[in-house]
């Protein structure tokens, strides 16, 4: 008997009573920790803007996620992400399941060759801060930005994690749950990519502009920002007065010379 009874399924948890148990996990969490940060999915897709869905098409192009990746799909679909939170280079979140796990993803820094590489390739085609963060990019930039090895976006071996949990896969649910966490995050905020990669944003459109200066092609767009809208942007004081031209002083008169008599 001891024999089948290692092999018995365990006993069937409806969706509903998953969902409560989560709600009661998070609001103990909550009590302890304060105000949470949960990973909400609007409808069955994880993500639905340029940077998120990026996000999660760059792990799932790779071999050493796309096979695990799966099991976190379901489990941030259904709320199990009650708390994410992005700092530079490290991301925390904690799980609901039949218990609270905390899970830590480590992503690298991002190279800073590698950085001035893909400043010096998207020079002079980015409009401002404002359409980098909103995916309103050329095509070749998009290329640039999720070229493998080379682009914005972290390889597996620039992704390290681990998980509270007793699963001692490779990548239990949790941890892939939080991946596709940070992917639906990115929707809302994509800034915090560059967070995680520990570079500027502001430093590839000023970039862009160094390199417009010395004869790059213009913009995509011929839009041009008032002062007052890069005073708010980039958080310094622009003078909206226009310099003044010195006036060109009046040509000599000539002295006629008479003839002697």
């Amino acid at each position: 008997m001891p024999f089948r009874r290692r092999f018995e399924f365990p006993p069937y948890v409806s969706a509903a009573e998953r969902h409560l148990l989560r709600q009661r996990v998070a609001a103990r969490f909550a009590a302890r920790a304060g105000e949470l940060s949960p990973v909400v999915i609007d409808g069955h897709k994880i993500a639905h803007t340029f940077w998120g869905n990026a996000w999660c098409d760059n792990l799932e192009r790779y071999s050493d996620f796309a096979n695990r990746l799966p099991r976190g799909r379901s489990y941030v679909r259904s709320g199990a992400v009650i708390d994410l939170r992005v700092e530079p280079g490290h991301v925390v979140a904690r799980v609901a399941g039949s218990d609270l796990y905390k899970v830590e993803v480590s992503v690298a820094a991002m190279p800073a060759a590698q950085w001035k590489a893909l400043c010096r390739d998207c020079a002079g085609a980015i409009d401002s801060v404002v359409a980098l963060l909103q995916g309103a990019l050329p095509a070749a930039v998009i290329a640039r930005l999720y070229e493998r090895e080379r682009g914005l976006f972290p390889s597996p071996r620039q992704i390290a994690f681990r998980c509270s949990c007793p699963d001692r896969a490779t990548m239990c649910k949790h941890v892939a749950a939080v991946l596709y966490g940070i992917g639906s995050r990115l929707d809302q905020r994509p800034e915090l990519l560059f967070v995680l990669r520990r570079v500027d944003q502001e430093e590839l459109v000023a970039r862009a502009g160094v390199h417009l200066e010395r004869g790059a092609r213009p913009p995509a767009s011929n839009r041009l920002l008032e002062a007052a809208d890069l005073s708010e942007l980039f958080g310094i004081e622009i003078s909206s007065a226009a310099p003044t031209r010195r006036r060109a002083s009046a040509a000599p008169r000539r002295r006629r010379v008479r003839a002697p008599r």
